[in-house]
């Protein structure tokens, strides 16, 4: 089968690998009809560079026709039309069971003290193939796969997979009161869900994104919108009766713009050996953090601030002196994608689009055009905001 896999630092190829196999009975083979490059998987393929390996298969955002299933699989059978969540959980252990399904015990990877398995997504995570692909083994499929209808469009439900309920857990966790403010660091895909999100449940939502386009989209959905600069928390404060906004939601993460400090580290840290590098990783602070700093400037006292976006040094500082005296509350954390599917199904289903999610794709091409594709998204060429390959 094609699939689009890791040869370096940004290096991805599209090759003929071995076509996966059921390995567990509770396995299913699902045929990828359509898969979306990430945000994260851009952070693969240049700051957690490190942590893979040549030949691995990227992706964790597909969904597809099922193929084959294992004996006890018992939930879905072959011609099920499914959206695989990117995590990987068995629905049963004590976290599964609390909700918590991103630290799930049966998956979690103990050699690197991380939590549930994720597909594609590097030896931090399992080291699980991915499903840029034309085929994907799915483990513990009696749980994780959600069973869709035939009669929409894929672009109705990929989102499931990862962003969808990223957002939506993103929101949920930034605890907004009733009639409050919502500020969305970042208007990439996850962002621009979270702002939607926002103004569905009746915030008033304002998004702060440095790219044009990306505030364009934003504005199509009724979300304010600003540019990111080095007095946006005076400006936030002004549009918010001098306090700030009540809650913040940062769909940025490590690879923040106007971070020229982490930057460097992130640049050192990528020419070292792989062994080295994933130590200095582990002890160092390698993330920029002007949109994390920026928000905890901003945020009114006692609000809180949800992190969407991924972050991954160890040693990043922090300015616990304001966080401290502002009272601010944090919640942070992959997606429990499972814990929200059951809530999202019917908006995606829902004729009025009340999430937008027929608007977000700018770039669909053949999984061909992968490497092409994954330039595009991480330069923010073209107006390129959400990529959607077709296997």
């Amino acid at each position: 089968m094609k699939a689009v896999t890791w040869q370096g630092r940004r290096n991805i190829s599209v090759d003929n690998v071995p076509d996966p196999q059921l390995q567990e009975p509770t396995d299913a083979i699902v045929r990828i009809t359509s898969t979306a490059i990430c945000g994260s998987d851009l952070h693969l393929y240049e700051v957690l560079s490190p942590y893979m390996d040549r030949g691995d298969i990227l992706g964790h955002e597909p969904m597809g026709i099922v193929e084959e299933v294992g004996s006890e699989v018992t939930n879905i059978k072959a011609g099920d039309r499914v959206v695989i969540p990117f995590n990987i959980s068995c629905g049963h252990c004590f976290m599964c069971s609390r909700g918590l399904q991103s630290q799930c015990e049966t998956t979690q990877v103990h050699e690197q003290s991380t939590g549930a398995s994720l597909f594609g997504f590097s030896e931090l995570y399992g080291s699980v193939p991915g499903g840029q692909a034309e085929f994907l083994r799915v483990p513990h499929a009696n749980y994780g796969p959600v069973k869709v209808g035939h009669d929409l469009p894929d672009e109705r439900y990929l989102y499931l997979s990862d962003i969808l309920p990223t957002a939506w857990q993103g929101v949920k966790y930034a605890d907004v009161p009733d009639g409050g403010t919502l500020a969305v660091y970042g208007l990439g895909p996850v962002g621009q869900f979270a702002a939607r999100i926002g103004k569905h449940l009746g915030y008033r939502v304002i998004g702060i994104e440095p790219v044009p386009e990306r505030r364009a989209m934003a504005q199509r959905h009724g979300v304010e919108t600003i540019d990111f600069t080095k007095d946006l928390g005076e400006e936030l404060r002004s549009m918010t009766g001098g306090r700030g906004p009540d809650s913040i939601v940062d769909a940025v993460g490590l690879e923040a713009h106007n971070s020229p400090v982490g930057a460097f580290a992130q640049n050192a840290v990528g020419l070292l050996p792989d062994a080295l590098a994933q130590k200095a990783m582990d002890v160092a602070g390698v993330d920029r953090l002007s949109a994390l700093h920026s928000a905890v400037d901003a945020v009114r006292r006692g609000g809180t601030i949800s992190l969407s976006g991924v972050y991954g040094g160890t040693a990043s500082p922090m300015p616990l002196k304001t966080m401290f005296d502002k009272q601010i509350q944090f919640r942070m954390g992959q997606c429990n994608v499972r814990s929200w599917t059951d809530e999202l199904l019917p908006l995606v289903e829902d004729p009025s689009d009340p999430l937008g999610v027929t608007d977000l794709v700018t770039h669909e091409v053949s999984i061909d055009e992968a490497p092409i594709a994954y330039k595009t998204f991480q330069k923010k060429q073209d107006g390129c905001i959400k990529v959607i390959l077709k296997p």
